[in-house]
């Protein structure tokens, strides 16, 4: 396996996985997958990233500004999704390693993350990548219909004391 920068014409791959972790309902309040463009445009530009095994795109990676303020420059969202034939074979938490890596590289001094309560095995990756649990959020939005809660995790970067 192998991890590489994502690219453009990586999106139709990166769209499949991401339909697969919204078809879940406990991956994102997200309903349907952007286009590249507006995809794009949340997304920092550094950090994107694929894993390839075969050939094949397993999962992705990526950060998001969590606000347009300057102070918060140093902060981002992180994104981690894997392809249901790859889960539980180390593909979210090599990427999330990378993800860290880059994102300090690039000055990023905290990364943070949502959760759905139900999403253990996300909240687990994290949690084992050095995330720690620092709020709950309690009907944060709805799904379907449905009110959901979210789980804030944040890794605060050792670089940047």
């Amino acid at each position: 396996m192998e991890i590489r920068s994502l690219i453009k014409n990586d999106f139709a791959a990166v769209s499949s996985i991401y339909l697969e972790g919204i078809k879940t309902g406990m991956a994102t309040f997200e309903t349907e997958v952007p286009t590249w463009e507006k995809w794009n445009a949340s997304h920092l530009p550094f950090g994107r990233m694929v894993m390839v095994n075969g050939g094949e795109i397993v999962g992705w990676a990526a950060m998001s500004p969590t606000s347009n303020r300057s102070v918060y420059k140093g902060v981002a969202e992180v994104s981690v999704y894997v392809k249901a034939s790859a889960r539980g074979k180390g593909v979210g938490k090599a990427l999330l390693l990378k993800l860290i890596k880059i994102s300090e590289e690039n000055g990023i001094w905290t990364l943070q993350s949502s959760i759905m309560p139900e999403n253990t095995t996300s909240k687990n990756l994290h949690i084992n990548c050095g995330f720690r649990e620092i709020g709950y959020r309690e009907k944060i939005g709805k799904l379907y219909g449905e009110w959901k809660d979210n789980i804030i995790l944040e890794r605060r970067s050792k670089l940047f004391v």
